[in-house]
Protein backbone atom coordinates (compact mmCIF):
# COMPACT_ATOMS: atom_id res chain seq x y z
CA UNK A 1 0.00 0.00 0.00
CA UNK A 2 1.47 3.75 -0.99
CA UNK A 3 1.78 5.93 2.03
CA UNK A 4 -0.77 8.97 1.42
CA UNK A 5 -0.11 12.68 2.05
CA UNK A 6 -1.87 14.94 -0.31
CA UNK A 7 -4.45 13.45 -3.01
CA UNK A 8 -4.28 16.57 -5.51
CA UNK A 9 -6.87 16.73 -8.69
CA UNK A 10 -9.63 16.66 -10.79
CA UNK A 11 -13.26 15.66 -9.02
CA UNK A 12 -15.47 13.26 -10.78
CA UNK A 13 -18.38 14.03 -9.37
CA UNK A 14 -21.22 11.20 -8.59
CA UNK A 15 -24.46 13.28 -7.29
CA UNK A 16 -26.19 10.39 -5.72
CA UNK A 17 -27.36 9.67 -1.96
CA UNK A 18 -26.97 6.04 -1.10
CA UNK A 19 -25.45 5.05 -3.36
CA UNK A 20 -24.81 1.00 -2.05
CA UNK A 21 -22.26 -1.41 -2.37
CA UNK A 22 -24.20 -3.53 -5.01
CA UNK A 23 -24.10 -0.52 -7.68
CA UNK A 24 -20.73 0.14 -6.73
CA UNK A 25 -19.80 -3.17 -8.07
CA UNK A 26 -22.07 -5.27 -8.76
CA UNK A 27 -22.46 -9.22 -7.90
CA UNK A 28 -21.84 -11.10 -10.40
CA UNK A 29 -17.99 -9.72 -10.44
CA UNK A 30 -17.28 -11.08 -7.24
CA UNK A 31 -16.10 -14.11 -8.55
CA UNK A 32 -12.36 -13.21 -8.61
CA UNK A 33 -10.20 -14.38 -5.84
CA UNK A 34 -7.39 -11.34 -6.59
CA UNK A 35 -7.52 -7.34 -5.42
CA UNK A 36 -7.16 -6.23 -8.43
CA UNK A 37 -9.25 -6.10 -12.41
CA UNK A 38 -12.28 -4.79 -9.97
CA UNK A 39 -11.89 -1.35 -11.95
CA UNK A 40 -13.42 -2.08 -15.48
CA UNK A 41 -16.56 -3.11 -13.60
CA UNK A 42 -17.44 0.00 -11.42
CA UNK A 43 -20.71 1.13 -11.18
CA UNK A 44 -21.98 -1.56 -14.35
CA UNK A 45 -25.36 -0.82 -14.27
CA UNK A 46 -25.39 2.67 -14.15
CA UNK A 47 -22.47 3.46 -17.10
CA UNK A 48 -25.27 2.82 -20.33
CA UNK A 49 -27.60 5.55 -18.33
CA UNK A 50 -28.51 8.76 -20.53
CA UNK A 51 -25.36 11.32 -19.34
CA UNK A 52 -23.04 8.78 -17.71
CA UNK A 53 -19.76 10.17 -17.12
CA UNK A 54 -17.37 9.33 -14.36
CA UNK A 55 -14.03 10.02 -15.10
CA UNK A 56 -11.07 8.52 -13.58
CA UNK A 57 -9.82 11.41 -11.42
CA UNK A 58 -7.85 11.73 -8.14
CA UNK A 59 -10.86 12.43 -6.10
CA UNK A 60 -14.50 11.11 -6.35
CA UNK A 61 -16.95 13.23 -4.73
CA UNK A 62 -20.51 11.99 -3.93
CA UNK A 63 -23.86 12.37 -1.88
CA UNK A 64 -24.77 10.67 1.73
CA UNK A 65 -24.38 7.04 3.19
CA UNK A 66 -22.06 6.36 0.54
CA UNK A 67 -20.97 2.96 0.44
CA UNK A 68 -24.24 1.48 2.34
CA UNK A 69 -25.12 -2.00 1.55
CA UNK A 70 -23.57 -5.40 1.83
CA UNK A 71 -20.29 -5.13 3.75
CA UNK A 72 -17.93 -6.74 0.45
CA UNK A 73 -14.75 -5.18 0.50
CA UNK A 74 -15.00 -5.54 -3.27
CA UNK A 75 -16.30 -2.17 -3.04
CA UNK A 76 -12.99 0.07 -1.85
CA UNK A 77 -11.29 -2.35 -4.42
CA UNK A 78 -13.20 -1.32 -7.48
CA UNK A 79 -13.01 2.84 -6.70
CA UNK A 80 -9.09 2.22 -6.12
CA UNK A 81 -8.36 -0.01 -8.73
CA UNK A 82 -10.60 2.02 -11.21
CA UNK A 83 -8.35 5.30 -10.47
CA UNK A 84 -9.80 6.89 -7.53
CA UNK A 85 -7.10 7.81 -4.48
CA UNK A 86 -9.79 9.95 -2.20
CA UNK A 87 -13.77 9.96 -1.89
CA UNK A 88 -15.28 13.13 -0.12
CA UNK A 89 -18.90 12.82 1.04
CA UNK A 90 -21.35 14.22 3.61
CA UNK A 91 -21.23 10.56 5.04
CA UNK A 92 -20.46 6.56 4.19
CA UNK A 93 -21.34 3.99 5.78
CA UNK A 94 -19.11 2.51 8.86
CA UNK A 95 -18.20 -0.45 7.43
CA UNK A 96 -17.63 0.91 4.05
CA UNK A 97 -15.09 3.87 5.37
CA UNK A 98 -13.01 0.83 7.72
CA UNK A 99 -12.30 -0.95 4.07
CA UNK A 100 -11.20 1.88 2.58
CA UNK A 101 -8.90 3.02 5.30
CA UNK A 102 -7.76 -0.67 5.13
CA UNK A 103 -6.67 -0.42 1.43
CA UNK A 104 -5.45 3.06 0.99
CA UNK A 105 -8.04 4.06 -0.66
CA UNK A 106 -8.84 7.63 1.67
CA UNK A 107 -12.53 8.72 2.75
CA UNK A 108 -13.39 12.21 3.46
CA UNK A 109 -16.48 13.39 5.24
CA UNK A 110 -17.25 17.06 4.66
CA UNK A 111 -20.51 18.79 5.15
CA UNK A 112 -23.22 18.64 2.19
CA UNK A 113 -22.28 22.28 1.66
CA UNK A 114 -18.50 21.97 0.92
CA UNK A 115 -18.81 18.40 -0.49
CA UNK A 116 -20.98 20.50 -3.27
CA UNK A 117 -18.50 23.02 -3.45
CA UNK A 118 -15.91 20.26 -3.91
CA UNK A 119 -18.32 19.64 -6.66
CA UNK A 120 -18.28 22.52 -8.46
CA UNK A 121 -14.84 23.54 -8.39
CA UNK A 122 -14.03 20.32 -10.13
CA UNK A 123 -10.48 20.32 -8.57
CA UNK A 124 -9.21 19.85 -5.16
CA UNK A 125 -6.60 19.19 -2.77
CA UNK A 126 -7.08 16.89 0.03
CA UNK A 127 -4.05 17.13 2.62
CA UNK A 128 -4.08 14.21 5.21
CA UNK A 129 -1.14 15.51 6.99
CA UNK A 130 -3.03 18.62 7.72
CA UNK A 131 -6.39 17.29 7.80
CA UNK A 132 -7.77 19.68 5.38
CA UNK A 133 -9.58 19.70 1.85
CA UNK A 134 -8.58 22.84 -0.05
CA UNK A 135 -11.05 23.96 -2.54
CA UNK A 136 -11.58 27.36 -4.04
CA UNK A 137 -8.34 28.73 -1.88
CA UNK A 138 -10.13 27.93 1.38
CA UNK A 139 -9.45 24.86 3.49
CA UNK A 140 -11.83 23.22 5.02
CA UNK A 141 -10.91 20.65 7.88
CA UNK A 142 -11.86 17.33 8.41
CA UNK A 143 -11.56 14.40 10.93
CA UNK A 144 -10.04 11.15 10.66
CA UNK A 145 -9.14 8.49 13.22
CA UNK A 146 -5.88 8.75 14.60
CA UNK A 147 -5.25 5.29 14.04
CA UNK A 148 -5.97 5.39 10.36
CA UNK A 149 -4.64 8.14 9.87
CA UNK A 150 -1.58 6.97 11.12
CA UNK A 151 -1.80 3.23 8.77
CA UNK A 152 -2.52 5.56 5.32
CA UNK A 153 0.52 8.11 6.22
CA UNK A 154 2.86 5.11 6.43
CA UNK A 155 1.39 2.87 3.53
CA UNK A 156 0.42 0.48 6.17
CA UNK A 157 -1.87 -2.08 5.91
CA UNK A 158 -2.96 -4.43 8.89
CA UNK A 159 0.15 -6.51 8.21
CA UNK A 160 2.08 -3.94 7.95
CA UNK A 161 1.34 -2.42 11.03
CA UNK A 162 2.07 -6.55 12.67
CA UNK A 163 5.66 -6.75 10.85
CA UNK A 164 6.40 -3.69 12.89
CA UNK A 165 6.44 -5.85 16.13
CA UNK A 166 8.86 -8.72 13.88
CA UNK A 167 11.32 -7.73 16.51
CA UNK A 168 9.03 -8.40 19.33
CA UNK A 169 7.45 -11.43 17.87
CA UNK A 170 10.49 -13.18 17.16
CA UNK A 171 11.69 -12.82 20.47
CA UNK A 172 8.60 -14.36 21.91
CA UNK A 173 9.15 -17.09 19.59
CA UNK A 174 12.44 -17.69 20.61
CA UNK A 175 11.10 -17.21 24.63
CA UNK A 176 8.56 -20.47 23.42
CA UNK A 177 11.25 -22.75 22.15
CA UNK A 178 11.77 -25.68 24.14
CA UNK A 179 13.76 -28.43 23.96
CA UNK A 180 12.13 -32.44 22.78
CA UNK A 181 10.02 -33.66 19.73
CA UNK A 182 9.05 -31.19 16.83
CA UNK A 183 5.33 -31.38 16.30
CA UNK A 184 5.24 -29.31 13.49
CA UNK A 185 6.99 -28.42 9.94
CA UNK A 186 10.13 -26.58 9.86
Amino acid sequence: MDPIKQVSGKVSVLDRADVDTDQIIPKQFLKRVERTGFGEFLFYDWRNEPGWDLPANPILAAGANFGCGSSREHAPWALEDYGFKAVIAPSFADIFYNNCTKIGLLPVVLPEDDVRAVMEAGEATVDLEKQVVVVDGREVEFHIDEDARYRLLNGLDEIGITLQSEDAIDDYERSREREGPVTTSL
